[in-house]
């Protein structure tokens, strides 16, 4: 079975349960996709987690506790939310692979890795085979660019709305505290399709907002 896993190096979630991957079975391949996190937000109309003071906050609290919790090497940027787009169209120029993925996720969250500091990326990008003159190369090669956007677009019309998401068979699992949840599913793929969980997926809404004001007559 294939599951892509779409990730944004913005997401402490998502090195969260990078760091967790080697939980699911050895018949799910995973395939790594690099997608900007901001396209999805503007798509759905969302704000991401940072830009909400008590949200930002809550978001960093809690991936510190969780890394605790689980053992994870976990520091944060020097600054966050800050630009993914280097580190994503490296990801892909290096052909959208594990090891460097988790190289680079390692960087950011488990050394607290700077990529907008010059020397840091140096370093990031000699961890990684290349030198400062052919990463620049690559991270700026138009068709790098274009699969960014291609992977992005992939991602919405798979419907996912956040990072990080797996998806399988149709099947979105959203967030790092989803792979638990993956792992039911795909012992037992009938027990959610059915019962309440049949249920559920066709159940209809009752209220909505308003030009995102109030809900409908009655409801405030």
């Amino acid at each position: 079975m294939n599951a892509a896993w779409y990730f944004d190096f913005i997401s402490p979630f998502a090195y969260l349960q990078r760091e967790q991957l080697s939980r699911l079975p050895d018949d799910v391949e995973i395939v790594y996709r690099p997608v900007l996190f901001a396209g999805l937000l503007n798509h759905w109309g969302h704000k991401g987690p940072a830009e909400i003071p008590a949200k930002r906050l809550h978001t960093y609290r809690l991936c510190c506790w969780l890394a605790e919790r689980w053992d994870i090497p976990f520091i944060l940027p020097p600054s966050h939310p800050f630009n993914p787009l280097k580190a994503l169209r490296l990801a892909l120029a290096l052909g959208e692979n594990g090891a460097a993925i988790a190289t680079i996720f390692h960087f950011i969250y488990g050394e607290g890795g700077d990529l907008e500091d010059a020397a840091a990326w140096q370093e990031l990008t000699a961890r990684l085979g290349l030198d400062a003159a052919e990463a620049a190369a690559k991270i700026s090669d138009p068709d790098i660019k274009d699969r960014l956007k291609r992977n992005t677009d992939a991602a919405l019309a798979d419907g996912v709305f956040g990072v990080p998401t797996l998806v399988a068979e149709g099947q979105l699992f959203w967030g790092q505290d989803a792979t638990d949840m993956f792992l039911d599913w795909h012992s037992d793929p009938e027990r959610f399709a059915t019962g309440e969980f049949g249920r559920i997926a066709d159940l209809p809404v009752g209220a909505r907002r308003r030009n995102g004001g109030n809900f409908g007559p009655g409801m405030k």
